[in-house]
């Protein structure tokens, strides 16, 4: 009875001593991650505080960025940049680097294994042979071989989640590079939307400039030939060179913007400077009523720089783990065997081998406050990633909102200038009418020819502004990244 008391107590032993480290293995220091609570609004501030919402449909964020832009050319440029771009190139190389820098803090919780071996041989020499055969020591003539062959491994258990806690803060930096390269995408998206919509701008600008100055142009030629017969005076002929001299500097500064503005966009599609080719004529359409916006709480799910900061949050939350582990005892276990002999025959021999196991044990006495620092920083370091995280959330709700503002005061400006636009015409068509009866000077003309010019411009600008306005709301959702 005894005897095999004795016999299973070695057992018993490595039975407690599994259980022990199966149990410290699987234990984790430091707080566990919660997201924090930020109240959201109910429903966006739209234009005049009016609360904007809409619980029952989808958001234009869910959208795809080719349900949104419908024009052929835009699409293609949108294509293109996304394939081509060398931001979203960088943030592609970015996630891979983030992959595997993940994988090499994840193998420190495993054993590491490795073999190696030592082989001499020498081809001894007749005369050598000879003289060692001489000498009486026996030694075998020929050829002389020896050898080793050992077998290693190392493991420290992650008792206290050390390793575990540093994957728990790479893998959170790895999505976080993975939010990145989505931001990155919707702001190319935004980008090159933004920078066609501008080129358009320009088109149309420098197509009423060219208008204004043909037709200013003969006027003057109309005017010089009046001035000549003496029917009016050389004030008149002054006045209509004013305003043909106002029209053809605009023309090269409009060219110049539209030469610097296609080679912004031949960047954002990764190629060398040169032309764009557009158009179509919608480019600058109004934007539609009643655009869906989802609810305020959408935001913490589809914004990529949200998902981006709460991931720097979770890997900040993960740091104290990592931080709190270093004050407890690490256990490192190596062991090796290897077997050797005189020759390749006796190296396998079982009388030859070799087995050792090493076991150390550390614990942190003092270090001069290095670990309290270490912890202080690591817990200071995640209320920064709060606030961070709350900021953006606050800049997110701010967006949506400029953004609704936006849509609606653009809208409305486009119409009340299209309107101006109508009554400098008129007012332009009487004032040259009064002046061809005689009815009134020149200066009225160009008065009114100038008020008509200057509101043509402005009416481009504030269409370019209203189509951009959809451009920065379907932004602000959070569109654009898929």
């Amino acid at each position: 009875m005894n005897s095999t008391s004795l016999r299973l107590r070695p057992s018993v032993t490595l039975l407690h001593l599994g259980s022990l480290l199966i149990l410290f293995t699987g234990c984790t220091v430091g707080p566990k991650y919660v997201r924090p609570t930020i109240p959201a609004p109910p429903a966006y501030r739209g234009p005049d505080e009016t609360p904007v919402s809409s619980a029952d449909q989808d958001s234009l964020g869910d959208q795809k960025w080719a349900q949104v832009f419908h024009e052929a050319e835009l699409q293609d440029l949108i294509h293109a940049a996304l394939e081509n771009n060398y931001d979203v190139r960088i943030a592609a190389r970015r996630v891979l680097e983030a992959q595997a820098q993940l994988r090499i803090t994840r193998s420190q919780q495993f054993p590491t294994v490795a073999v190696g071996g030592t082989g001499i041989g020498a081809d001894l020499g007749n005369s050598v042979i000879g003289n060692l055969g001489s000498s009486g020591n026996g030694l075998p003539s020929g050829t002389v071989v020896a050898g080793t062959f050992n077998l290693s491994a190392a493991w420290t258990p992650d008792f206290w989640g050390l390793y575990r806690r540093q994957t728990e803060a790479e893998r959170a930096l790895l999505l976080g590079q993975v939010w990145a390269q989505r931001a990155v995408r919707m702001t190319l998206v935004e980008q090159v939307t933004t920078s066609y919509l501008h080129l358009r701008s320009l088109d149309e600008q420098l197509a009423i400039a060219k208008q204004t100055f043909k037709a200013r142009q003969e006027s003057m030629e109309l005017t010089r030939t009046l001035e000549s017969a003496g029917s009016v005076p050389l004030a008149d002929l002054r006045q209509a060179e004013e305003l043909e001299y106002a029209a053809s500097v605009q023309i090269p500064q409009l060219e110049q913007q539209i030469q610097q503005e296609e080679n912004a966009i031949r960047l954002l599609l990764g190629k060398n400077p040169g032309t764009v080719d557009r158009a179509d004529p919608n480019a600058l359409a109004p934007v539609p009523q009643d655009l869906p916006v989802g609810l305020p709480s959408r935001l913490l799910e589809r914004r990529p720089d949200i998902g981006q900061a709460e991931q720097q949050l979770i890997a900040a939350n993960a740091r104290i783990g990592v931080a709190r582990a270093q004050f407890f005892p690490q256990l490192s276990i190596t062991a090796s065997g290897g077997v050797g002999g005189s020759d390749f025959s006796t190296i396998f021999d079982p009388d030859s081998r070799l087995i050792y196991g090493i076991g150390a044990l550390t614990q942190p006495i003092f270090e001069g406050g290095k670990l309290r620092g270490q912890l202080q920083l690591s817990e200071e370091t995640k209320r920064e990633m709060v606030v961070n995280y709350q900021q953006t959330v606050a800049g997110a709700l701010r967006d949506v909102s400029n953004a609704l503002i936006a849509v609606r005061k653009q809208r409305t400006a486009r119409e009340q200038q299209e309107k101006l636009v109508a009554a400098t015409q008129d007012a332009a068509r009487l004032a040259r009418k009064r002046y061809n009866r005689g009815a009134t000077n020149y200066l009225e003309v160009l008065t009114t020819d100038t008020n008509v010019f200057s509101a043509q411009l402005n009416l481009v600008n504030l269409r370019e502004g209203e189509a951009q306005s959809l451009v920065e709301l379907y932004a602000a959702l959070g569109g654009g990244w898929e």
